[in-house]
């Protein structure tokens, strides 16, 4: 979907009134000439040039009619232009089929959009038929959930993924219609999903950590069966997607667990007790111990063999890790004069933000300082690099957009009332959360267009929190946040109900102009 206003048309297609409106190259079209009195010698003389002209090879035929086209007049040439025009057209779309071409055909309208593909199926019954019998719209869709998260998560989440691609063995396979009623369907539902975000509008779920001692919850992460967060109270708990409930502790923390990251095999936290421990994401036990921080792991990223942790040191750690239980430390980055409170990396470089006002960028081969980006007047709490981007939040109450490249500032948001203690942002939002307890929505695509009204960039506040809002994830469906309420809330911008008589008008289809 486009991140600017989606404009959407609709046209239906009965089956019946499809007519065959094949040109036919051989009519001559007349009108622009005069009648002809065809006398007897004018017949005997035509009769002869075309007998001659039929004795002639290709070169030579074509030789004298260059040069009879060369002795006519201008107004001649343009009878001769109408004559030719319709013997030039050539309906290569059904003329393949007839050479047994077919995969020909459908491999040309499979690159079309909707909107043209819509057009295509219009132009006579035998394109309709090569579309149809091609299924190109389910050709379409695949297409769509191969390139975009959104059609990708859409079609896990809806079921409608598994009628594509290969259809489990022994299923009957959908027809060309199913797949032409579908397409419109998924249109109306991610504009519904849009616009819910737009508005607010969401379905919540609560989960109360009942935590025995001190209350909070300070990191977290989801995938689509579980929520891996870090307490206050020096534990893990992992809790079921489905049912909300805890699954499981893991212990061994001596302090409050700041900040973890977990794939498919391992989970990696840092603590106020100076330590990073992992974990095995499955059993729960714990496999590892990195002691090297002198004061608390403040927040940690791995990926691809590599691991920084930063720490209330002022010092940025560099691991390379062989396996979960061989985890050796490559360099230390000196340079902040506070704590480190964030880091990000990709294969380029690290960036570190900290207490001090700045943001620093390394680089990640050489682990070499690279540059300083300056302008937050106050401690920074967090951050997000990726592609030339950077997105940090500060004790100063705003937000800043970075250009990592020139260290240029992009743009401040300003709209919190507290620090902002936690920031994301993908290819069209930002969302934030701040001590404010609040959860703000931006629209980042405005927020780097210099011409955009400041007031325009917030696009929604959300307050559900009873305390400050430490850490949240998002994706294209939903937010997920923790507090120092000590809850974990689920913001479902998916499942929301539809309001009675908010229903869309059913439609045969529905095209996106990008």
């Amino acid at each position: 979907m486009s991140e600017t206003e989606t404009n959407m048309e609709t046209c239906s297609l009965p089956d019946e009134q499809i007519d065959d409106r094949k040109i036919d190259p051989t009519t001559v079209v007349k009108s622009l000439s005069e009648p002809v009195e065809e006398t007897e010698e004018f017949l005997k003389e035509s009769a002869g040039c075309l007998k001659m002209f039929e004795n002639w090879n290709e070169v030579e035929q074509v030789t004298f009619v260059e040069n009879l086209l060369s002795r006519m007049c201008h107004y001649q040439h343009g009878q001769v232009n109408t004559f030719l025009k319709p013997m030039l057209q050539r309906d290569f779309i059904s003329a393949l089929p007839a050479k047994g071409l077919d995969h020909i055909a459908e491999n040309i309208l499979a690159y079309l959009d909707a909107r043209s593909l819509c057009a295509a199926e219009l132009v006579c019954k035998e394109w309709y038929r090569v579309i149809s019998e091609g299924n190109l719209w389910k050709k379409l869709i695949e297409r769509r959930v191969l390139t975009d998260s959104q059609w990708k998560g859409l079609s896990e989440r809806r079921a409608w993924d598994q009628y594509l691609f290969k259809q489990r063995h022994g299923e009957t396979p959908k027809d060309h219609k199913f797949y032409r009623l579908l397409y419109p369907q998924i249109i109306q539902d991610i504009e519904r999903i849009e616009n819910n975000w737009r508005t607010g509008r969401h379905a919540l779920q609560r989960i109360h950590c009942r935590s025995e001692t001190s209350k909070g919850v300070y990191c977290l992460q989801y995938d689509d069966n579980k929520i891996i967060s870090g307490l206050r109270d020096n534990t893990i708990k992992v809790w079921d997607r489905n049912t909300l409930e805890c699954v499981q502790v893991l212990t061994g923390h001596t302090g409050s667990v700041l900040c973890l990251q977990y794939d498919e095999n391992i989970i990696i936290s840092g603590s106020s007790d100076s330590t990073v421990r992992v974990w095995d994401v499955k059993s729960g036990e714990m496999m590892n111990t990195l002691i090297h921080h002198c004061e608390a792991v403040l927040h940690l990223r791995f990926c691809d063999g590599i691991m920084v942790t930063c720490s209330k040191d002022r010092s940025i750690a560099v691991w390379d890790m062989q396996s979960p239980t061989e985890i050796n430390l490559r360099r230390v980055l000196v340079g902040h004069r506070a704590a480190v409170n964030v880091v990000d990396f990709d294969e380029k470089y690290i960036v570190s933000a900290s207490g001090d006002r700045t943001i620093k960028v390394w680089n990640t081969s050489t682990c070499e300082f690279v540059r300083t980006l300056n302008g937050h007047k106050r401690g920074i709490a967090c951050l997000q690099y990726r592609d030339r981007l950077v997105v940090s939040g500060s004790s100063d109450n705003t937000i800043r957009l970075w250009d990592i490249e020139c260290g240029a500032c992009l743009r401040v948001l300003e709209g919190h009332e507290e620090l902002v203690r936690c920031i994301r942002f993908d290819s069209k939002r930002i969302v934030s959360g701040a001590y404010d307890g609040k959860i703000k929505v931006w629209d980042l695509q405005a927020a780097l267009d210099p011409r955009a009204p400041a007031g325009t960039l917030c696009l929604r506040t959300l307050v559900e929190h009873s305390g400050r809002v430490f850490r949240l994830q998002f994706d294209e469906f939903q937010i997920v946040s923790s507090s120092h309420d000590d809850t974990i809330l689920i913001w479902d911008f998916l499942n929301v109900p539809v309001p009675e008589g908010a229903r869309s008008p059913a439609r045969s289809y529905t095209y996106v102009s990008k």
